[in-house]
């Protein structure tokens, strides 16, 4: 999101030749912060059969299309379904699209696929990017389309890549596997004996799995998935945010309360942050945060310790420690296997909490056997639920090792956006305010809520003597997730 320069918050990209459409985006923001949905109706589905002609790269955020004259209502359900995105519409938009282009970002895929009609592109904070459509007026975008669940890669899954684990003691080699199969390493987690391959091809990656599953020296191969990129935050008007009220309690080297935040960048200039950070762990270099907004990674530091100063005695000196490791880069997204990464390099550097606000669709064995292997050692792990409403299982935090967080509103109750499936075990507060360079921000989502309760269980780290299982199990029973029980007849 940009602010633009008369300083009012720009909740999305837009595409308005005669600027009629900006003056939503405000509104629009106001909307998604307080948590209140769009009135929205359902589209139709289309009545004539069609194959999909869109190919998303998630790990590039690149769009491929290849379509002929299809009608415009089908071509915005194959995207809603291969992007994972929301799509509002303006209702008796009828139009056919036929359009070929190779590899585009969304700005520029749009405006082929879209002509002359108007569009605005909404990120969210771990939720789905809202893509509105309209002739002159964002507002009159109000027809929800439903994706084509044929057209759907719904897991997640990043094409052409494969995750390869050998067995301990083969004596293989992942370079020397990847050449003889024309694939190429881009990354390595030499402790577990497990490397990220990718390849020309789908069909080239679907060979070679095939090829290692055969093969004794493999363990397992298996898809990578991407983690879904955070968005940046939303700038109030505040007058001012109260400081954050807590000061640094000397620790002895390898002391303290650890947190391995596994996230983007965290940035120290700007914020109170500095002197509860711990050098900075970056899988994939150094990454260039916007220099007037706080990264995610800031906002789930500031988070957690805000949540710790809820403890009154922490004004006198807190022992807990954030130690932000960065997964994303330069990049837009992550995957499981860097994510696997990030957590395996905090565990070594001494973290005992892990903060995941972030996940995805996928299921990845090797980051399962990470958590599971770490867990076994006294790790805790507190994930988000994610933002989409509904019961479908986020990853990782829909592993019986980590405890799931998802939002609460103002009532206690599950926000309208959150999940609130069966994995979820804890519910907490869905919102955070912020500051960064005397300006306040403010997150809503999952995110926010996995944050607050790690500080939470930080602090009673920090200040007693309890083991961390014992710490998890408190906060299981006294954050305790209770699914609304339906009252309406059967």
């Amino acid at each position: 999101m940009n602010k633009s320069d008369g300083g009012t918050p720009s909740a999305a990209r837009t595409s308005s030749p005669g600027g009629r459409a900006g003056w939503f985006c405000l509104a629009l923001g106001a909307s998604l912060l307080a948590g209140r949905p769009l009135e929205l109706r359902a589209a139709p589905p289309p009545s004539a059969p069609r194959s999909s002609g869109l190919v998303w790269r998630s790990d590039r955020q690149h769009l491929t299309a290849r379509i002929a004259s299809q009608p415009l209502a089908a071509v915005l359900q194959d995207l809603a379904a291969v992007t994972g995105w929301q799509v509002l519409v303006e209702p008796r938009l009828d139009r056919r699209v036929t359009v070929q282009f190779e590899a585009l970002a969304p700005a520029a895929a749009l405006r082929h696929l879209l002509g002359d009609l108007n569009y605005a592109l909404l990120p969210r904070t771990n939720s789905p990017t809202r893509l509105f459509v309209f002739r002159e007026s964002v507002s009159d975008a109000t027809l929800l389309i439903e994706p084509d669940t044929a057209a759907r890669r719904s897991d997640g899954r990043i094409p052409n890549e494969l995750i390869v684990t050998l067995r301990p003691g083969s004596g293989a080699d992942i370079d020397a596997l990847a050449r003889r199969l024309g694939g190429r390493v881009l990354g390595r987690l030499d402790e577990l004996g497990a490397g990220r391959l990718a390849f020309d091809s789908d069909e080239a990656a679907e060979a070679a799995r095939q090829f290692f599953e055969e093969n004794p020296d493999v363990a397992s191969a298996e898809s990578n998935y991407s983690v879904a990129p955070p968005s940046r935050m939303d700038p109030l008007s505040l007058s001012s945010l109260a400081p954050l009220n807590l000061k640094v309690k000397p620790v002895a080297d390898g002391q303290g309360t650890v947190i391995g935040l596994i996230d983007t960048a965290v940035q120290r200039q700007g914020t109170a942050l500095a002197d509860f950070l711990l050098p900075e762990i970056s899988l994939l270099g150094a990454a260039q945060a916007a220099p007037s907004y706080p990264t995610h990674g800031t906002a789930m530091a500031e988070t957690i310790l805000r949540a710790v100063a809820l403890d009154p005695q922490s004004a006198q000196g807190t022992a807990v420690r954030i130690l932000p490791v960065d997964v994303y880069g330069a990049q837009e997204t992550a995957n499981t296997f860097d994510v696997a990464r990030g957590i395996c390099a905090a565990v070594e550097q001494g973290a005992r909490i892990i903060n995941l606000s972030l996940g995805g669709e996928g299921d990845s064995g090797l980051l399962r056997q990470v958590i599971q292997e770490a867990h076994q050692q006294g790790v805790m792990f507190i994930a988000a639920a994610g933002n989409a409403p509904g019961v479908d299982p986020t990853y990782p935090a829909a592993y019986s090792e980590v405890v799931a967080a998802t939002a609460g509103d103002r009532r206690g109750q599950v926000a309208s956006y959150a999940n609130s499936g069966p994995f979820v075990d804890v519910i907490a507060p869905g919102g955070a305010f912020v500051s960064f360079l005397s300006q306040s921000f403010m997150i809503t989502g999952t995110s926010a809520a996995t944050a607050h309760v790690t500080g939470l269980a930080a602090n009673a780290a920090a200040t007693t003597a309890k083991p961390l299982a014992e710490i998890e199990t408190a906060i299981r029973q006294s954050l305790a997730f209770q699914p609304a029980v339906s009252t309406r007849p059967p």
